[in-house]
């Protein structure tokens, strides 16, 4: 699954590159990176209309493999401000890839499911519906460094989601250079089945109400090689709570790091983005006896895995 995905992040850049030289420069608001957000906003009154593929794979035992589908629907409101409406839906496949007992592991988008230890997950979900805003408050263009503050609500079947993402950009070499970095938190409650394991008097033994706070920080270094083609390397590290409190140690849960590349075309009214993350080892499991859910210094909790590849592909009207 790895190489092909390798083999395809290739082949579409050749195939890209073949149409780039013939192309004109590329536009100040695409996404030349695929997990860092950039203050980039499509101009007042533009539209856009995006498609978006995160291929989750990989665990040490069993079988595991989450395709998270994202198709956007963008407008630019002013030249400050961009709102966004996303419909979200999934295909997954898990079978005995716990690797803390061998048994069958939902990914966390799919949390709300009542799965036994033996089942062979096999499905295809709509997972939630999105509305996005960002608004900028400083350009990189103009000031001496971009930001921009995104808010995104996010529900679905036995989900209620609130993103919150502080943006900074710095432009450098003429804006050839982008560099990046976000602080992002989410605050979120899914229904899930009960724990057979918990106290029969206690909450966690029914179906309820789970509470969890995810604070992620991503740094992506992106540089314009030729005309309408940029690399980036991107850094994710992801970091979970309990509850909603993420200043309470005692309520840390899991944690990883991700790295890798990517690479970006634009056109005047078309852009492919694609990229593939690696998580590093440096993963912690708090919430379970040590190794818990890290193996071989990585975390493989219901919401990590070893590989990421996310493709975009955008047209501009």
């Amino acid at each position: 699954m790895v190489i092909a995905c390798a083999r395809l992040l290739l082949a579409a850049g050749l195939v890209l590159g073949l149409v780039g030289g013939w192309s004109t420069p590329s536009k100040a608001d695409e996404p030349v990176t695929g997990f860092v957000y950039t203050t980039d906003l499509l101009p007042k009154g533009k539209f856009e209309i995006s498609q978006w593929m995160t291929l989750r794979a990989h665990k040490p035992v069993g079988e595991f493999s989450v395709v998270e589908m994202r198709t956007e629907f963008e407008y630019g409101v002013s030249d400050r401000f961009q709102l966004a409406a996303y419909v979200n839906y999934e295909r997954a496949h898990a079978f005995h890839n716990s690797v803390i007992d061998g048994s069958t592991l939902p990914p966390e988008t799919l949390a709300h499911l009542d799965v036994g230890a033996d089942d062979d997950l096999r499905t295809t979900k709509f997972t939630a519906f999105t509305l996005e805003g960002i608004y900028r408050i400083l350009s990189p263009y103009t000031d001496p460094i971009g930001l921009a503050i995104l808010i995104e609500p996010e529900i679905g079947p036995k989900l209620r989601e609130l993103e919150s993402r502080l943006i900074l950009q710095k432009n450098f070499f003429d804006d050839r250079m982008i560099v990046a970095l976000n602080a992002t938190m989410v605050q979120e409650v899914r229904k899930v089945p009960g724990d057979p394991d918990a106290e029969p008097d206690s909450e966690d033994f029914i179906r309820h109400w789970d509470k969890e706070t995810d604070v992620n920080f991503g740094l992506a270094v992106s540089y314009r090689f030729a005309r309408n083609w940029s690399a980036a390397l991107e850094v994710q590290h992801e970091r979970e709570w309990a509850g909603f409190n993420p200043f309470n140690g005692n309520k840390a849960t899991n944690s990883a790091t991700y790295i890798g590349p990517t690479i970006h075309y634009g056109g005047q009214h078309f852009f492919a983005t694609l990229t593939f993350l690696d998580q590093v080892p440096g993963a912690s499991d708090h919430a379970n006896p040590s190794p818990g859910f890290v193996y071989r210094g990585r975390n493989y909790a219901d919401d990590f895995e070893r590989f990421r590849f996310r493709t975009k592909i955008g047209w501009y009207f």
